[in-house]
């Protein structure tokens, strides 16, 4: 336990320390809306792993939308006041990959994927882990004006549950989402 806690801070203190100028947190205060709707997936031809992928996708959204719902916001198909965009790395030691199919065209997924995978290879323990960092992106659907970005990174289990899969995403996107501020 003290391990995971250990490389969770690490990689949070990494992350935010960055020198690049693609912030890895962004908040611009209360946020006026009412509805929200995703990013459109990705077109294109659906990879092998695309039934695994959909089964994240719909647990990460499912989650947001049990945080969001709960701050008063409610989720429509498209046309919301604000466009959610969310960003999944997954690495380890060694290797990062960022599965990007809800995080939209022209925004610079590279280089945070570069600070995630700066933050796991950073650590000076050399026992082999795994961990995956959510970021999570509030747009103004109108202006494209990037709201809010938090983002959080915790230790990856091996073959967990899908109760205990569900239960750790919530909880990442509450503390992801933790001090977004709402109003209508």
């Amino acid at each position: 336990m003290k391990y995971a806690s250990f490389v969770t801070l690490n990689l949070a203190a990494l992350l935010v320390a960055g020198c690049s100028s693609t912030p890895t947190k962004v908040d611009s205060g209360s946020i006026r809306a009412a509805t929200f709707s995703f990013i459109a997936r990705t077109p294109g031809t659906a990879p092998a792993f695309a039934d695994l992928r959909q089964q994240v996708d719909t647990m990460i959204q499912d989650s947001i939308t049990r945080n969001l719902a709960s701050k008063g916001l409610s989720r429509v198909a498209s046309g919301g006041d604000v466009t959610v965009a969310y960003l999944l790395i997954v690495g380890n030691n060694v290797s990062t990959v960022a599965i990007h199919d809800h995080f939209g065209y022209g925004r610079d997924f590279a280089a945070l994927q570069d600070k995630a995978q700066d933050g796991y290879s950073a650590s000076k323990n050399p026992n082999y882990f795994e961990a995956g960092t959510l970021l999570i992106d509030i747009i103004d659907a109108k202006t494209f004006k990037l709201l809010k970005r938090s983002y959080v990174t915790r230790p990856l289990l091996r073959d967990p549950s899908a109760e205990v899969q569900a239960t750790r995403l919530q909880e990442a996107v509450n503390a992801a989402l933790g001090d977004v501020r709402i109003v209508r």
